[in-house]
């Protein structure tokens, strides 16, 4: 089989829509699963976890997990349940995220924690959790059961790892990677590589799916760090400077703390504990953060990774579903213009 590279970039803006359409009808058995598992005899349950499930969202993990199936040929239905399982683990995530950070808006919502209170939410998140693993048990595959579980306790190893540098404005460049390959990337990577188990293509392939699934995530955050800055909460449905606000050391603050003035590292650490939260505050972050090429250094960081996505493709063969999984590339770096 010879490779072929794609290089990142296109004239048109790139969509979803081809990813989407790709996958619509194995979609509509993955959401039958979901809607299925998420029922309970007591009426919070469903009800909490629709109010996040039926909130909107793009479902670009277990979308992956069906375009994987798609590139590699698998005709079975096993990986209609694992996406289903892989949705749940990102929903419990989200969940249990919007508790810890006190959030207020999720996919343009009032997020759960504020509408039912953060115990039925952690609780909630906790049920899906479980729902997750009983469909992989019910898979049969130990290998899909170590991926995903191995996912699961890797994301919670980031989403710590993230808790522990908040308000640390000397984290490292190198530790925010490790949050971010913890706490998104590791879902994405195993989204894709379990329908290679599946579809029992061999290591090779599996590694293929897995690497471009964890480049895929890496870039996907680093835009969203990005564009917590430069965007407003219509376009990224939560609350523009959240990360500002709770303290979050991304990559462009650290790109801007290490380039700046004294002057403009003594207003970073302020604001990192906390100390400078307004709004005027913020745009003067914004403004540090475009003076310092922060912004746009950390949109060419994911372009780096993106390409890297794209590549692992390389030796799969084109058609459909290698377009739209390259195009989904090209369209998470494009949500920062």
């Amino acid at each position: 089989m010879s490779a072929t590279v794609h290089h990142l970039g296109r004239e048109a803006t790139p969509s979803l829509e081809p990813l989407m359409a790709l996958v619509a009808s194995d979609m509509n058995q993955v959401n039958s699963v979901i809607l299925d598992r998420m029922q309970s005899e007591i009426p919070l349950i469903p009800e909490l976890a629709g109010h996040l499930i039926a909130g909107g969202g793009k479902r670009m993990r277990p979308m992956l997990t069906l375009a994987a199936a798609k590139l590699i040929g698998y005709e079975g239905d096993r990986h209609f349940k694992l996406a289903a399982a892989v949705e749940f683990i990102h929903t419990a995530t989200l969940l249990h995220d919007d508790v810890v950070d006190g959030s207020d808006l999720r996919r343009g919502k009032t997020t759960a924690n504020l509408v039912f209170g953060n115990p039925a939410t952690v609780l909630v998140g906790d049920f899906l959790f479980s729902r997750s693993f009983e469909l992989m048990v019910e898979d049969g595959s130990l290998k899909v059961l170590k991926i995903l579980s191995s996912a699961s306790a890797i994301i919670a190893e980031g989403e710590v790892n993230q808790l522990t540098a908040q308000r640390k404005i000397d984290t490292s460049e190198d530790r925010y990677l490790d949050i971010i390959g913890s706490k998104t990337a590791a879902l994405f990577a195993a989204a894709s590589r379990i329908s290679g188990v599946v579809a029992e293509r061999g290591e090779e392939t599996e590694l293929a799916l897995d690497s471009y699934g964890r480049n895929l995530g890496i870039a996907f955050q680093l835009v969203d760090d990005a564009i917590d800055y430069s965007s407003d909460s219509e376009t990224m449905g939560k609350d523009a400077g959240d990360d500002f606000r709770e303290g979050k050391v991304t990559l462009p603050v650290i790109l801007a703390y290490a380039r700046g003035s004294d002057e403009d590292r003594q207003f970073w650490k302020d604001a990192i504990i906390g100390h400078r939260v307004s709004n005027d505050d913020l745009a003067f972050a914004t403004s540090l953060l475009k003076k310092t090429g922060a912004i746009d250094d950390t949109i060419s960081r994911a372009r780096h990774y993106g390409q890297r996505a794209i590549d692992a493709l390389g030796a799969f063969p084109p058609g459909k579903a290698k377009a739209a999984m390259t195009e989904a590339v090209e369209f998470a770096i494009s949500r920062a213009y």
